[in-house]
């Protein structure tokens, strides 16, 4: 007689097989789960556990995924989870009757089923629906990982993001955080008088950052489009219609590489108020990074990697220029010149290019000094014109504009101008754009002849301010990495997916 063999010790293809010939014998009984359509799901795992008193003995109706089963004569132990949590399923013969325990015995881990029974505790404690109908909602073909939270392969759990979401409850909270994260500050935006509104992906001019863009050919039109790497310049144009205050979350795509922190298509939010400065967006975006952290993680501390951040305190403020004085010794005040702030790169050994000016080699002080230290919430401010095609000058000072980054954990959280309203002004900045285009810089900006108009119509005083919402997600949930934080990151393509 051939010895038995559990079906999870068989070679994956024989498992397969076994799930294939257990789904025909159901399709010739009449009994195909794939014809089912619905079921009527009354309760979720965890509201059964945390309200165990209200639920005792009632009757509840639950769908989920066979997570593990155990058999112990005439009764069944099994874990059904559904997007809650699990709960144990206790099957006995004689709730069921033998029929019906019988195709209980079939079942395999990885299969959707609805249940149906009161909710009691075990002897040993352990809170359970005591299963009195069972159908099978979808079979498993394929068998779910054994211990999925030992495996290395992190390409892998990117690439079938939907066996990670199963076997991994931290997962899962990560991306329920994340949604959260978003109404939150939708929450937040709309109750102050903000419209959410969307605009276009594919544009003719991909302009508002400096960023390569992808590029694409539209059929109908018999025109190269872009993928648009930014928000700006279509919400402004709604600033100039009269909207006033208008926000916008949305994917942009760029065209570079990737790391822990960077993904070619990522979520950002931009938000616009009219008849306010970067004063504004900077007391606007404190309170609402401690609105979010509060409602999400119900405290302001948040802990990233070991580093602790409170944003109950009040966000530092610094210069530019007094951060770089401050971290690196060299004081960008009493450097004059263009010649200056090259000897200063050379004797700090900061590589630069022909094209950069005196405000592009401050901004490669500040981020090689400057910005990985950056820890706490700190706002850098008054950037120079070089590297702000799109930002009011400082009236004081012209050199330098209206615009603040936040820095938290060493990194750039959002950007944030007093936009940028004299259509004169902005013509020349599109002007030195192209010439370092040019030169060569593939992220300038290029000239927008329809934006122009609309500044020439009249925008009101405007602040204006963009946020890394999947930076934000990665603070707010310990995440490692980006694609922590993506549903579905960029990934290459394997041969079978060609």
């Amino acid at each position: 007689m051939a010895k038995f063999v559990p079906q999870a010790e068989l070679p994956l293809v024989d498992q397969v097989r076994v799930r294939r010939e257990k789904l025909q014998a159901l399709q010739q009984e009449g009994q195909d789960p794939f014809q089912i359509t619905t079921f009527d799901v009354t309760h979720h795992a965890r509201e059964i556990k945390d309200r165990f008193d209200e639920f005792e003995e009632k009757r509840v109706r639950l769908a989920g995924r066979i997570m593990s089963k155990r058999g112990m004569g005439k009764a069944i132990f099994a874990d059904l989870q559904d997007r809650s949590g699990r709960v144990q399923l206790y099957i006995k013969v004689d709730e069921m009757g033998e029929e019906a325990f019988s195709a209980c015995r079939k079942l395999d881990v990885g299969d959707l089923v609805g249940v149906e029974g009161p909710v009691f505790r075990t002897q040993r404690g352990e809170i359970s629906v005591r299963t009195q109908s069972v159908t099978l909602l979808s079979k498993s073909l394929k068998p779910l990982p054994e211990k999925y939270h030992g495996l290395t392969n992190t390409d892998l759990r990117y690439r079938q993001r939907y066996v990670d979401l199963i076997m991994n409850e931290g997962v899962r909270d990560t991306f329920i955080k994340r949604s959260q994260i978003l109404s939150s500050i939708r929450r937040y935006l709309d109750a102050r008088g903000f419209l959410e509104v969307e605009t276009p992906m594919l544009v003719t001019n991909a302009g508002g950052a400096a960023a390569r863009p992808f590029t694409t050919h539209f059929n109908a039109l018999d025109e190269d489009f872009k993928l648009r790497i930014s928000l700006e310049l279509y919400l402004k144009r709604l600033i100039v219609g009269g909207l006033e205050k208008v926000y916008e979350i949305g994917r942009v795509f760029r065209n570079e590489g990737m790391d822990t922190r960077h993904n070619p298509e990522f979520t950002l939010m931009e938000l616009y108020q009219a008849y306010t400065d970067y004063h504004g967006m900077m007391d606007l975006t404190e309170d609402m990074f401690r609105h979010v952290a509060q409602e999400v993680l119900d405290t302001t501390v948040i802990n990233y990697n070991g580093v602790e951040m409170d944003l109950s305190k009040p966000f530092a403020r610094l210069t530019i220029r007094e951060a770089v004085k401050q971290y690196s010794g060299v004081d960008f005040d009493e450097i004059h010149n263009l010649e200056e702030a090259r000897a200063a790169a050379k004797a700090h050994g900061i590589a630069y290019e022909d094209r950069h000016g005196k405000g592009d080699i401050l901004n490669l002080f500040f981020e090689t000094f400057v910005e990985e230290k950056l820890l706490q919430p700190t706002f850098i401010m008054d950037h120079p014109v070089e590297i702000s095609p799109l930002t009011k000058r400082k009236p004081t000072d012209p050199d330098y504009v209206e615009r603040f980054e936040l820095y938290m954990n060493g990194w750039e959280m959002c950007n944030a101008y007093s936009e940028l309203n004299d259509p004169i002004d902005q013509r020349e900045r599109f002007r030195a754009q192209e010439e370092q285009l040019a030169k060569g810089d593939e992220e300038a900006n290029t000239t927008d002849e329809d934006f122009l108009n609309a500044l020439e119509i009249g925008m009101p005083p405007t602040g204006g301010i963009g946020y890394g919402i999947d930076r934000l997600c990665m603070l707010l949930t310990d995440s490692a990495a980006i694609r922590d934080v993506l549903l579905f990151p960029t990934m290459k393509s394997l041969p079978n997916d060609k």
